[in-house]
């Protein structure tokens, strides 16, 4: 009711203004509290609505006045234009999936999973017990807490067969989120000009941060099964590159995991190429009918740097991850962090570390792997039913996407612009490709909100397509 009563205020404070000269005073709040038969909380709650819109402005001990409107005068930017020169790469558009869209869309653009799928529990006890210690009031080492360091470096430990030498705490270095790992692995390792080589299809956001750091991509070919090791070997020897990007894990967005031939051919590669492997493990949490076991488990002489995320499986706001990298590597990229950002809040940190040594959070991840299944399996059903044009190249074994191949000739733009006009949201596939995309694919995820609507989105994209025919 207090909400129909200031929208009613405010529609006829608008009225009147509309009239009303420039620099008009308003009635008193009492007044308007009269005029209105309105609870004084409802008269200021119209004002502040009026205020945010920029209508009327408030001069504490005179009054409320109708805001002066201001000739605006064009602004010239164009000395910008010669003091910036061309930029020294051009960067890619930012990604659909960070798009805000209406909650009564039906999405799958998103890359994060719905807020019913994080610990919720577990995360504002976190932060109060954090905010009550001293994180929250000094300063932690640049490479981390030393107690989070342990827990990285311990959690890989688990994975690690015996006669690898597994890695040490002071290996780790924690991140304010996976990104900015690896905007500095490429600065560091790669360097402004010189070849990377990723697979491709491949993260959004790794295409974006080789852009700004000005590295030269090199696009590998990658599949259900990862990349071809010929390939990859082929593509080292024709770039001359020392680095080499995946995702070996439920790759973002194809949702592929490398089988342990392929690690260890990966490996082996990386090995006598004398070059890095940059395995991002974004999705170590969110394993469904299989558990990820990471290449750098299998590897002790530094030419793994493995990232490990905990942004999308803690909380969104808990941007913490972390960097494992062994013998000058290490220390390039810790040089790097530190021109960047120099620490990360020791706050998220406590509160992380708080996070995943509760009993509660193998608990959670316990549930979450059954949440997931369930989401997966009914979209999966839902494309079959309703997109039977579209092919499904592999169910994913885990992570958060459902990869879809559409028939040759689709127009992309209109098919995601139509359906948007229907009220679903989707990613165009073109995103995740570092070079030319191998076909029309939409990128599908299933853990975000409304599960319950995937059957009416999938009919709508379905129906869509039909309107789109290939040429």
């Amino acid at each position: 009711m207090n909400n129909d009563s200031s929208s009613r205020i405010v529609a006829h404070l608008k009225s009147w203004m509309a009239t009303a000269a420039p620099g008009a005073k308003l009635p008193s709040t009492r007044s308007l509290v009269a005029d209105y038969q309105a609870s004084p909380v409802t008269v200021q709650k119209a004002l502040q609505t009026l205020t945010a819109q920029g209508l009327i402005e408030s001069r504490p001990g005179v009054g409320t006045f109708v805001r002066a409107v201001r000739m605006a005068r064009p602004s010239d930017y164009g000395w910008q234009t010669a003091a910036l020169r061309s930029p020294l790469a051009a960067l890619p558009p930012a990604s659909s999936t960070m798009r805000e869209v209406p909650q009564d869309a039906i999405s799958f653009h998103s890359g994060y999973p719905a807020r019913e799928l994080l610990p919720e529990r577990l995360v504002r006890a976190a932060l109060t017990r954090a905010a009550r210690g001293d994180a929250a009031l000094s300063r932690p080492p640049a490479a981390g807490m030393p107690e989070l360091q342990s827990w990285f470096a311990q959690e890989l430990t688990a994975s690690t067969p015996a006669g690898i030498t597994p890695p040490n705490p002071s290996d780790v270095v924690v991140l304010p989120g996976s990104q900015s790992g690896l905007s500095s692995i490429f600065s560091a390792l790669v360097g402004r000009g010189r070849p990377l080589l990723m697979e491709s299809p491949s993260y959004w956001g790794a295409i974006l941060a080789a852009a700004q750091a000005g590295v030269r991509v090199v696009p590998v070919p990658s599949g259900p099964d990862g990349p071809e090791p010929g390939e990859l070997a082929r593509a080292f020897d024709e770039s001359g590159a020392r680095v080499f990007y995946a995702q070996p894990n439920y790759a973002n967005p194809t949702g592929a995991q490398w089988p342990a031939e392929t690690r260890d051919q990966v490996l082996d590669v990386i090995r006598a190429k004398g070059a890095f492997l940059v395995e991002d493990d974004w999705a170590h949490d969110f394993g469904i009918s299989s558990h990820p076991v990471p290449v750098a488990s299998r590897d002790d002489s530094g030419h793994v740097v493995y990232l490990r995320s905990l942004t999308k499986s803690v909380s969104t706001s808990i941007r913490v991850a972390a960097l494992i990298a062994r013998g000058p590597a290490r220390d390039r990229i810790l040089a790097d962090r530190a021109a960047e950002s120099m620490y990360v809040s020791g706050l998220l940190q406590a509160a992380a570390l708080d996070v995943v040594t509760q009993p509660g959070w193998q608990t959670h991840l316990r549930s979450l792997r059954h949440q997931l299944e369930s989401r997966r399996d009914l979209l999966v059903t839902s494309v079959r039913e309703h997109i039977p044009q579209a092919h499904i190249e592999q169910v994913p074994k885990g992570g958060l996407n459902l990869w879809l191949r559409l028939p040759d000739g689709t127009d992309l733009q209109r098919l995601v612009r139509d359906c948007e006009t229907a009220g679903v949201i989707v990613a165009r596939g073109d995103e995740w490709f570092p070079a030319e995309p191998a076909g029309p694919f939409i990128r599908l995820n299933f853990s975000g909100t409304n599960p319950g609507a995937f059957p009416e989105g999938a009919r709508i994209i379905g129906q869509m397509l039909e309107r789109n025919p290939a040429y």
